[in-house]
């Protein structure tokens, strides 16, 4: 009998005053709160965690296509800039993803370090509540079968409140049963804390091993590439092939400028012809009703058909990228190539992920991917100025848009650079290239 009443009293719940029964109340709402705030906190880290191995993945992705295109240049004959186009990239990649490894492992290393002091608070939590269900049952123990079910048996047959009443015999008998599922629920939060803290430390293991893997990469890809500028630089007959692959390149970049000259010229020759077979037309239509009114007209002067061509790029000019100019218009030596070279425009250094913006109002006349200069934008200008940019990781315009002066047309990149991240800018008035400072400066 003494068994039962015990098991009777343990699902009833403790003898509450007034005043117990409500610090229970606070305390849960407290516990609610901030597991609430835990969950949140928690969320946004799992959320970062999750968008850096997107991040993380994706740079894989490329960086294995740039490591293809290395594979293929120990089986094709590959031009010399090219090689070191490729080589650069590969290690520029390279350096990107050890950066982005390393921001991971740090984000995983402060996520296991919280899990860690919520799993400690948790255990403390659990052992607090374990210890008041153990006084809690000694204490059913020794008061038996006149404590809950006096209580209860009081609070159905007084007089008073029935609301009041419910409220109580409700309170008694869910009390034990609410301080259980906190318990359950404390250590489920604590089992799913350490299975996450499992799975991170996985993950910040196999981290840790790709970014050693990948530094010691590094080093060899880096000695590589000095070999090749060190061959480069000693061996004539490579600086010979460089230099006429890289006279070729601006060749291309003069015949690209050429072609676009023509096409406006053409388009101003048309334009005038039109504009005269309409002055042709209204002239004849009325000469006809002149004829109408008067036989004898009087005589007119012809006058000559006006084109109005428009005049060089005047107003205000934006530079295209802030960044230290590391190449400078003109006859100078190549900083790579340690050969004296012409360059038709500068090269500014810039970081991944900078904007590029269009140096004056105009139209975009050519979206296209030019030797020597990778994925590249060329903007038209009022009366005939052209300005190109190059070594654009992504493009945001396309042929035919009009752009307005300094809006952002793209992102810097590497591809097809031979000495990292950079903007080729060049400027060209008709088909004569000019300095491109000296036209940022004029007004």
């Amino acid at each position: 009998m003494r068994l039962s009443v015990l098991f009777f009293c343990l699902l009833l719940g403790f003898v509450f005053s007034e005043s117990y029964a409500k610090a229970p109340a606070k305390k849960a709402a407290k516990a609610t709160s901030a597991k609430t705030v835990s969950k949140s906190v928690t969320k946004k880290t799992d959320a970062q965690i999750s968008e850096q191995k997107n991040a993380l993945k994706k740079l894989e992705s490329d960086l294995a296509k740039k490591r293809q295109e290395l594979a293929l240049l120990e089986t094709e004959e590959k031009g010399v800039l090219n090689t070191i186009s490729i080589l650069d990239q590969n290690l520029n990649q390279t350096r990107t993803y050890i950066t982005e490894l390393s921001k991971s492992e740090i984000m995983l290393e402060r996520a296991i370090v919280q899990l860690s002091a919520d799993i400690d608070s948790l255990d403390a939590k659990i052992a607090v509540r374990k210890e008041a269900m153990k006084k809690r049952i000694r204490t059913l123990y020794v008061s038996g079968r006149y404590s809950e079910a006096r209580v209860l048996y009081s609070l159905l047959t007084q007089d008073g409140n029935p609301d009041r009443q419910v409220y109580w015999v409700h309170h008694v008998l869910n009390q034990d049963h609410q301080e259980v599922e906190m318990l359950q629920q404390l250590v489920q939060e604590r089992d799913e804390k350490k299975q996450m803290e499992s799975a991170h430390l996985s993950d910040l293991k196999q981290m840790r091993s790709k970014k050693a893997a990948e530094e010691k990469g590094l080093v060899s890809q880096m000695n590589g590439q000095e070999k090749m500028l060190l061959s480069l630089k000693h061996d004539q007959n490579m600086q010979r092939r460089a230099l006429k692959e890289f006279e070729q390149n601006q060749k291309t970049m003069l015949a690209l400028i050429k072609k676009l000259e023509e096409r406006r010229k053409k388009e101003i020759e048309q334009a005038k012809k039109e504009e005269a077979a309409r002055k042709a037309r209204e002239k004849a239509e009325k000469s006809k009703k002149d004829k109408k009114k008067d036989s004898k007209p009087e005589p007119k002067k012809v006058e000559k058909p006006k084109v109005t061509v428009a005049e060089s790029v005047k107003g205000p000019k934006c530079t295209p990228m802030k960044g230290e100019i590391i190449s400078n218009y003109g006859l100078q030596e190549h900083p790579v190539l340690h050969i004296m070279t012409r360059n038709l425009g500068i090269e500014i250094r810039g970081k991944r992920g900078d904007a590029v913006r269009a140096a004056a109002a105009g139209t975009v006349v050519m979206v296209a991917e030019i030797d020597g200069r990778g994925p590249s934008v060329i903007i038209e200008h009022a009366g005939g100025t052209y300005s190109v940019y190059g070594h654009l990781r992504s493009i945001r315009v396309q042929e035919g848009k009009e752009v307005r002066n300094c809006e952002e047309i793209g992102e810097v990149g590497d591809v097809a650079s031979l000495n990292g991240i950079k903007l080729y800018f060049q400027v060209s008035e008709g088909t004569q290239t000019v300095d491109p400072l000296q036209w940022l400066k004029t007004k």
